[in-house]
């Protein structure tokens, strides 16, 4: 540990101070018996190491006395008459420290030892902690009549907070209401640590999602300091960090934890793995993620994190991060639960609730209006025999068919696998009715938010909404934090792009339209839509926290004159916001301490694939059991023995069993006897390795191959679309290894191919007649395409394609899906002996041919005829033949189509076509 930190280690009969800056002697004399480490900085004695065995770790406060007595003692050799300042007591797995020099010296653990630098740099100054005693209390009466004036509950905030850290308490909790100002209090707190007398070093500002991260830079950009006539980004340079570096001039970091994480590993990031918090995307997990000494960000890098939401999961699963560093934490959130009273060792320095915001004219209060139909309620019945719609969940596709069977259907399973149209219209439509009685007087819909249950929920309501108000696409929109993916053909050319989330929330925010939004995932704890008005919830929430933010979203003040911008015909500031309850939320159950997850559940692809790579916990298991139980009553015979096929012969009752054994507490107790003494009694380590081993068997139970199966059979389970059940409203008031993958995929579109040459003719082509190459058009490929799409989706070409770069020698990428097929076709039936794009072989076969036809005394073509040439050459590339009919199309029609062409090359003009047709493709 001490040489990762740069120190020089030496033996006591061998001391050279010159070898470095930092140098640690082991068994150093003193008058009271030889310390186990000795530091030197700059051949200056600055700090004592007490060295212990790790059984000791539990017991290094009785070990302080020791070190104390070293540091105090005379040192051989050294005319020391001051105690050491610095002490260390380590086991090499847990460290802690000491610094002498503080008003109040006490220990606290460190994830490592400083480096020389700091310690040298430490020496130079006043300790943080005895600088923090200068801190003045703040005064909001001695400031200029035309400063910024803190509301009362940020002043309180700030006091506490300031006095808690001068105590020394590591950790605080900052509980502010939702739109009382947590970020503008947390930036002010920031300027009054970074200045004199504090003269923090450096402060991090920790979000867990990009998105809040950048409305933390844009705040931090705007805010100008009371007592200063620049922005605080002008005094204190601040960086969001994009990439593994952070520069040594930032005073102030905004990151995100994901990235700070990858940061400490020195490694990059994607930044669409910061759009998503990290307690929705990964598996859930009961140690922190392991963090190892990082040089270049060390311990000591930041002197103060404000942890921002801190009431989510990230100091669970990411906690060791925030550890990490030896600063003082400051947990910032509206609703705190038990687990973040916890971690901030119930230091509140502030508690400034909703109800207070709304009496102090912080926060504007709500009333509820309740729509409760016949069908939300009770569900319904499809009746035996009756026609009804299947859809499947994704594409959308429909078909009829008679109902076999009397289908019952619950509230629960309503705008999940049943969907029940007249239900959603009768909800919209009954809140488009009762708009006069709940917002009197306004001509337009207020600023409105519904909350959906699912994406396929979301997009029935949009067009429910749009049906019923009649109005246009901008009317409603969804708003999300991904952007929407752009549109493209076949040959890969946009056709229509994605619209850009944050333009979107910019619009519902500022602009006119869009009147309603609907969100899946929670719009982002701390975006302000402050004309927000209405919240609509066609989902219920059992998490009392989660209920709380997404009802912060109508909680923000407004004046007048500002809600008349987006909402003309109000006539006075905004005095409440309205929850259009239409699912019983505000009268469910909910639950305090169930940790906040924005999405209904983690994926099942990602669960499932958590527990085959052996990161899945207890919690992890049964949430896969559950869905698992779920999807086998819905699985046909053939079904369930397709996947056993793929599943070395395990099928999924018997997948569900062996999962619900692993976290059976008589199964784990069963497990961890085996082996011991008749009537030993396992102790709690016992039973934790034997559920990990049984957590391991039940990760054994997959294939990579049988999972992607699951995945394809439940994302296509169809929903059935009740059109004969009409609702009625009942209330309506106030109140695996990737190379054997490839190789998988490479073998799975061979065989694929060679089974289907009989039945697809550019198939038999390729494969029995490539004399006739010449003759497969744009079309025949697309064909294969289609059935090859419809029959094994996962064997897509892109995905294949990569497949063989990682078993092949193949630079070339292809230009589209269609012609990366042709390639991988060629390569199946033998005409390539290596995969090379299509494109590729064209640009090859014509510079062959045309220099074939140049050699010797035979015909060369003029550059007019060249530029031709080229031309038809790219139209083959993209569309695998050329005909005479091509010469009206772009862009040989804008350059004199057929008569140029027969201008050029006159009678030889159709053999011409021939030879190219037939040279190009060889």
């Amino acid at each position: 540990m001490l040489q990762a930190a740069g120190w020089v280690v030496q033996p006591k009969r061998k001391i050279d101070l010159a070898q470095g800056r930092g140098v640690a002697v082991r068994e150093y004399q003193t008058d009271v018996g030889p310390a186990d480490y000795v530091l030197f900085v700059d051949r200056v004695t600055v700090g004592v190491i007490e060295a212990k065995p790790a059984t000791e770790g539990h017991r290094l406060t009785v070990h302080e006395a020791q070190t104390a007595g070293y540091a105090t003692a005379k040192l051989k050799w050294v005319n020391n008459h001051e105690p050491l300042p610095f002490l260390y007591e380590s086991t090499g797995t847990i460290t802690q420290f000491t610094d002498s020099r503080d008003p109040k010296p006490r220990a606290r653990e460190v994830f490592h030892f400083h480096r020389p630098e700091e310690l040298a740099h430490k020496i130079g100054l006043p300790t943080l902690r005895t600088r923090l005693q200068g801190l003045e209390l703040l005064n909001p009466d001695g400031l200029p009549a035309t400063a910024l004036k803190l509301r009362d509950c940020q002043e309180t905030a700030i006091a506490n907070l300031e006095a808690s850290l001068r105590r020394g308490d590591r950790r605080a909790l900052i509980q502010m209401a939702t739109g009382a100002g947590k970020t503008f209090t947390a930036i002010t707190s920031m300027h009054r640590l970074l200045k004199s007398p504090v003269k923090a070093g450096r402060v991090l500002f920790l979000v867990d999602t990009k998105n809040l991260g950048e409305q933390a830079e844009q705040e931090m950009m705007a805010y100008q300091p009371i007592d200063s006539n620049h922005k605080f980004s002008e005094l204190y340079p601040v960086q969001r960090p994009t990439s593994p570096f952070i520069a040594e001039s930032s005073k102030v970091v905004v990151c995100t934890i994901q990235r700070m994480y990858a940061i400490l590993k020195g490694e990059n990031l994607d930044e669409a793995d910061e759009e998503v918090n990290p307690a929705e995307k990964y598996f859930k997990r009961t140690q922190p993620l392991p963090v190892a000494y990082n040089a270049k960000i060390t311990p000591d890098f930041f002197d103060f994190i404000y942890i921002d939401e801190c009431h989510r999961s990230i100091y669970n699963i990411w906690r060791q991060v925030i550890e990490y560093f030896d600063a003082f934490l400051i947990g910032l959130t509206a609703t705190p639960d038990s687990r973040t009273f916890g971690f901030f060792n119930k230091n509140v320095v502030s508690d400034y609730s909703h109800d207070r915001a709304v009496g102090d004219g912080v926060n504007v209060g709500n009333e509820i209006y309740e729509i409760e139909t016949r069908i939300t309620q009770q569900g319904g019945t499809i009746v035996e025999g009756q026609q009804v719609e299947r859809r499947e969940r994704l594409t959308r596709r429909k078909r009829w068919e008679q109902s076999d069977v009397d289908e019952t259907y619950t509230d629960n399973q309503l705008d999940r696998s049943v969907v029940n149209p007249d239900q959603i219209r009768t909800v919209v439509r009954e809140f488009r009715d009762r708009l006069p009685e709940i917002f009197p007087q306004r001509t337009e819909v207020p600023k409105t938010l519904i909350f959906a249950k699912t994406d396929s929920h979301a997009d029935d309501i949009i067009r429910m909404v749009r049906e019923e108000f009649g109005e246009s696409n901008d009317f409603c929109k969804k708003v999300t934090y991904k952007a929407a993916k752009d549109r493209v053909d076949t040959d890969g050319n946009v056709i229509e792009h994605g619209e850009d989330p944050k333009s979107i929330l910019a619009q519902f925010r500022n602009g006119y339209h869009p009147r309603i939004a609907v969100t899946v995932d929670m719009i982002a704890t701390g975006t302000d839509v402050k004309p927000l008005e209405c919240l609509v919830f066609m989902r219920d929430v059992k998490s009392r926290n989660y209920f709380e933010q997404m009802k912060g979203r109508g909680t923000r003040t407004l004046g007048e004159d500002d809600l008349k911008k987006v909402t003309p015909s109000a006539r006075t500031a905004k005095t409440h916001y309205v929850i259009v309850d239409a699912v019983g939320v505000t009268r469910s159950l909910k639950t305090g301490c169930q940790p906040l997850i924005t999405r209904p559940s983690l994926p099942f692809k990602d669960l499932a694939m958590g527990v085959m790579m052996r990161a899945g916990d207890p919690d992890t298991l049964s949430s896969l059991a559950g869905r698992l139980a779920r999807l086998n009553q819905q699985l046909t015979p053939e079904e369930q023995e397709q996947i056993a096929a793929v599943n070395r012969g395990v099928g999924v009752p018997d997948i569900v069993r062996q999962l619900l054994d692993a976290i059976d507490p008589d199964v784990v107790e069963a497990r961890a006897v085996e082996g011991l003494a008749a009537g030993a009694v396992p102790d709690e380590a016992q039973l934790a390795a034997a559920q990990l081993v049984l957590c391991q068997e039940a990760g054994r139970l997959f294939t990579g191959e049988a999972i992607d199966l699951m995945e394809r059979i439940r994302r296509d389970r169809e929903q059935t679309i009740d059109h004969d059940n009409l609702d009625e409203v009942v209330k309506s008031a106030w109140a695996v290894d990737s190379q054997a993958q490839a190789e998988t995929l490479v073998q799975e579109l061979g065989d694929y191919l060679r089974e289907h040459q009989d039945e697809i003719e550019a198939l038999r082509i390729y494969f029995q007649e490539p004399h006739r190459r010449r003759e497969v058009t744009f079309g025949m490929i697309r064909s294969v395409m289609e059935r090859l799409k419809a029959d094994r989706p996962r064997l897509a070409p892109v995905n294949v394609w990569q497949a063989y770069q990682l078993l092949e020698d193949c630079p070339d990428n292809p230009v589209s899906e269609l012609t990366a097929l042709v390639g991988l076709i060629r390569r199946v039936a033998g005409i390539d002996g290596a995969l090379v794009s299509y494109e590729a072989v064209v640009r090859r076969n014509f510079q062959n041919w045309v220099m074939r036809t140049h050699a010797g005394g035979g015909v060369k073509f003029s550059e007019a005829q060249m530029e031709w040439l080229h031309m038809i050459r790219d139209h083959v590339m993209s569309s695998f033949h050329f005909e005479r009919d091509d010469l009206d199309m772009s862009p040989f029609d804008s350059r004199g189509g057929l008569g140029k062409m027969y201008e050029l090359f006159g009678d030889e003009l159709d053999k011409l076509i021939d030879e190219l047709n037939g040279e190009l493709v060889a």
